[in-house]
């Protein structure tokens, strides 16, 4: 297809198409002369995957195009591959924050320290310090059933990676990520709703 049945069966403006090739988020089509070129639906998935990124995702292009790097150029281990995927997607790292308590719960829930490198750690460390001076702390019972209920999730998650090319599995934690975690949250306070209501909502 020409950039212009791809900008219409995507979406996307042939001058944003245009500017994800310059910027190499989007590979170049095949040229058919100086000024005209062909694309395929590769080219349309990864339109999809790149506005989903800077959509819903909420990333820099910078941020967008280090995760295509690394659809593009697999590690060769599955688990490298995924948990340098999820570091892409993770905010920007603030100041430096102390590990420790981060550490003991990982340690507390029984998961493998070896698994997690200091980057991974970090946005747990700093939600604890926020909710300690905020002087909201939760008790090791309340921490250790929101990582016990997380861990039932992600497992339910991995199950479901797809192992047929590193491409499809980077495809599925990126829009798992982007998207499942909105949803997550928008349960959680409709949760939170119907649990009120129970709780303190007029006796029927």
């Amino acid at each position: 297809m020409r950039i212009s049945e791809l900008s219409r069966s995507s979406g996307v403006p042939v001058a944003t198409i245009k500017y994800y090739l310059r910027e190499g988020l989007l590979h170049d089509g095949v040229r058919t002369s100086a000024t005209q070129a062909q694309y395929d639906d590769s080219h349309l998935a990864r339109l999809g995957l790149i506005r989903a990124l800077l959509g819903a995702g909420g990333l820099t292009v910078a941020a967008t195009k280090r995760v295509l790097g690394e659809l593009d150029h697999p590690p060769d281990s599955m688990h490298d591959l995924l948990g340098s995927v999820t570091l892409h997607l993770a905010p920007d790292p603030g100041p430096e924050v102390d590990l420790a308590e981060a550490e003991q719960l990982v340690a507390a829930l029984g998961w493998t320290r070896e698994h997690f490198d200091q980057d991974h750690l970090r946005p747990l460390a700093e939600a604890l310090q926020a909710l300690r001076s905020a002087g909201f702390p939760l008790s090791e019972e309340q921490l250790l059933g929101y990582g016990r209920a997380m861990r039932a999730i992600a497992e339910e998650e991995v199950d479901g990676v797809p192992t047929d090319s590193p491409e499809a599995a980077v495809r599925y934690v990126v829009l798992g990520i982007v998207l499942v975690e909105p949803l997550l949250l928008a349960l959680r306070r409709l949760a939170h709703a119907d649990a009120s209501a129970r709780r303190f909502g007029p006796k029927r």
